[in-house]
């Protein structure tokens, strides 16, 4: 069964208060699945799933109060999935290293985070992981742009890939984060993981 059938009957959202969201929602037309930018509570309700995208976590944190979202994303992420990928990942963690920015994360993943942990953005780089992605040892193309590094995990943390012995890609329960960005070429392949992963259930 190919992902386009499986993924069409699918409503997968973006949070696009700030950030590259509209790269993320053109890989989501392409595995068949049907996005949505998400900006308010009441969307939330409308969709199967949730990527928080990359951008800058400051202004994200600043809109997410402004926007009311926060009791609204931490009720979503009790029964549905959420996919944080570089500020996403910031937002999801417990708590935020060099906080001198005093950015409050949602507290939804026992991970704790050094915002750009791997450099500011002259330092951005790619590089290919090897992830493990359903029983299988896979190659992701990985953009790192003011990536943040994961300095701890907690015991119920599943590592799926790691750069530099460091965790990069992470997933506890039916929340995923991944410190780099996929979504800027057409390689749908996290994508698509993460829909089997948490919408195929």
């Amino acid at each position: 069964m190919s992902t386009m059938t499986t993924t069409a009957n699918k409503t997968i959202g973006v949070l696009a208060l700030q950030g590259d969201y509209s790269r993320h929602l053109h890989q989501i037309g392409l595995i068949g699945s049907t996005g949505r930018e998400i900006r308010t509570a009441a969307q939330l309700e409308q969709i199967d799933a949730l990527i928080i995208p990359g951008g800058e976590s400051t202004t994200m944190d600043i809109l997410m109060d402004r926007f009311e979202l926060r009791p609204s994303l931490s009720e979503f992420a009790k029964v549905k999935p959420i996919w944080g990928t570089c500020a996403g990942m910031i937002m999801l963690g417990r708590n935020i290293t060099d906080n001198q920015a005093g950015v409050k994360p949602l507290g939804l993943m026992d991970i704790d985070v050094l915002r750009n942990g791997y450099g500011r953005q002259v330092f951005s780089f790619e590089a290919a992981l090897e992830a493990k992605l359903d029983d299988e040892t896979v190659i992701l193309d990985a953009t790192f742009i003011r990536a943040p590094k994961i300095v701890r995990i907690g015991a119920g943390v599943e590592t799926l890939a790691s750069y530099q012995e460091a965790p990069v890609l992470v997933k506890e329960g039916n929340l995923m984060a991944s410190s780099f960005h996929t979504e800027l070429d057409d390689d749908t392949t996290l994508l698509s993981f993460f829909v089997r992963k948490f919408l195929w259930r």
